[in-house]
């Protein structure tokens, strides 16, 4: 355990960003939570605390062993998924069932269902990274599962889980190299079922229309996205500071969660936004950089990993800022590594960890190979080895 953090060399930038988030996180909730009390703040430094202790452990597990897991992690994504689905074991909230009570901390299982998929589909698309475009009769190792755990989701229901797992799966078979022709097939699929979702529960379709005007019904399906699109209009280019936000005092609902933007937005304006925007974006940046990195050593699993995880992080952060801005229909998820939610730090946690650990084992070689060259380089001490050393190395040069 020791050696592994001797060898560890986290990629500087990476590390920046994902401290300048969480710290960002321990400021932020507890402004936007000002209303809910202290002790939603100290359970969300808590959660922090977890999180940090769960990136520390999850960076100490080989790759090679996730890719063991593959099958046993899609295994428990679904058991749990199903799990929270079951009367007296689920927990309704809003009118969803999405939570497991375990007594000391309320579980959400589409939350861990993300990076149990990812570790699934990266161990399963390692297997053809070398004759990517004979994907095509291989598709359904990744379709069939998460059809299956598509319709669980729908059940709870979690739609926005569903639209992230098919935007991760369609992604990284992408990366894997099938078709174009295959690729706008599945896109077309995936974009007519979820149409087809949308009409088919009225209240889904209400989120739809209200988010194109939601001025025309302010005070019921146009309601939060009015209260947050107020908040951009009060944060002007620098804010109202941090803490002087008026519309997390009750009258954006879950500011300090799936809203948490827009009271960014109305306490460090347009300038603070853009800086988050930045640092996320440069987190996302290396963490595709990471996954390149590993494609070149030919270190599939790993590559798979790392971009998988870019792809969950970065997509997203940019749902939420989409829906938080009128840009998208409004969506519950959160704003990772910034909202509140043990669920979501976790989860992020968990992913950050698995790409922190795929960039460790592709630097490695490079190490060796440089530590290698160094001890060849260096003389050795005494008399005797230095002159067997200068023989040898001048009839080296007469051979």
């Amino acid at each position: 355990m020791i050696g592994v953090w001797r060898q560890a060399a986290i990629d500087p930038v990476l590390l920046a960003a994902a401290l300048a988030l969480a710290t960002f996180s321990a400021l932020m909730v507890p402004s936007a939570a000002v209303v809910l009390g202290d002790a939603l703040t100290l359970r969300h430094w808590a959660y922090l605390g977890v999180a940090a202790v769960t990136f520390a452990a999850a960076l100490l597990v080989p790759t090679s062993l996730w890719l063991r897991l593959r099958y046993p992690a899609l295994i428990l994504a679904l058991v749990l998924c199903a799990l929270v689905l079951v009367p007296g074991v689920g927990l309704v909230t809003k009118g969803a069932r999405r939570w497991i009570d375990l007594g000391f901390f309320t579980l959400q299982s589409s939350e861990f269902a993300k990076v149990l998929v990812l570790i699934f589909f990266a161990g399963v698309l390692q297997q053809y990274e070398h004759r990517g475009r004979e994907l095509r009769g291989e598709l359904w190792r990744v379709f069939v599962p998460l059809l299956v755990l598509s319709a669980l989701l729908l059940a709870e229901p979690d739609f926005g889980t569903v639209v992230v797992l098919w935007f991760l799966a369609i992604a990284l078979l992408f990366l894997a190299g099938v078709r174009l022709r295959l690729f706008a097939l599945m896109i077309g699929a995936v974009g007519v079922a979820f149409a087809a979702l949308i009409v088919w529960q009225p209240y889904r379709l209400a989120r739809v229309t209200s988010f194109i005007n939601p001025w025309a019904d302010p005070y019921r399906d146009g309601y939060q996205l009015t209260q947050s699109l107020i908040a951009f209009g009060r944060g002007g280019y620098f804010g109202q500071g941090l803490g002087e936000g008026v519309q997390k005092l009750e009258y954006l609902p879950d500011a300090h969660n799936d809203f948490i933007f827009a009271v960014i937005v109305e306490e460090f304006g347009l300038i603070g936004a853009l800086t988050l925007i930045v640092v996320f974006a440069a987190l996302v940046l290396r963490l595709l950089s990471i996954g390149r990195r590993a494609a070149l050593q030919e270190h599939w699993h790993g590559s798979y990993l790392a971009y998988g995880v870019a792809l969950l992080l970065g997509g997203q952060f940019l749902i939420n800022l989409g829906v938080s801005s009128g840009a998208l229909p409004t969506k519950g998820l959160t704003l990772p590594f910034v909202s509140f939610g043990g669920n979501s730090l976790i989860v992020c946690a968990l992913l950050l960890a698995l790409a922190v650990r795929v960039q460790i084992e592709s630097d490695r070689p490079l190490r060796e190979v440089r530590g290698a060259a160094r001890r060849r380089r260096r003389p050795t001490t005494s008399g005797r080895g230095v002159r067997k050393g200068t023989a040898k190395r001048g009839g080296d040069r007469r051979g």
